[in-house]
């Protein structure tokens, strides 16, 4: 009999074999400025075992994006407040602007619990 030296296929779990408890959903606010925290944050979290939702990354480029989209991606934020557990504010050096005070307050609202990554 010889060897395969093939990886044997793994078959993956039947329906209601696997169970996992429902993960935290976290939500992350804040500045575009802060890119890269931001993606710092959803690997913590991730590697946590949470699942985190935050702003769109096109709006981190640094892309022209009209008044329209930037309203349509504001309100779509806040339907990710509403799936969140609780939101995490990115905001090095304390700094939280004008549509971040309006997701606090939204969430806050919404009896979501706020975290901050730094003072305020």
């Amino acid at each position: 009999m010889s060897e395969s030296t093939e990886r044997p296929e793994i078959a993956p779990p039947e329906i209601g074999q696997l169970e996992i408890a429902r993960p935290e959903i976290v939500c992350l606010c804040g500045s575009m400025r802060f890119a890269e925290e931001f993606r710092a944050a959803q690997r913590e979290l991730g590697l946590a075992g949470a699942i985190v939702v935050a702003p769109v990354e096109s709006a981190w480029s640094g892309e022209a994006l009209t008044d329209e989209r930037k309203a349509f991606l504001g309100e779509l934020h806040l339907r990710k407040i509403d799936l969140a557990d609780r939101v995490v504010v990115i905001n090095p050096g304390g700094y939280v602007g004008e549509s971040t005070q309006r997701e606090i307050a939204y969430a806050r609202a919404a009896g979501k619990p706020v975290a901050f990554t730094y003072p305020v």
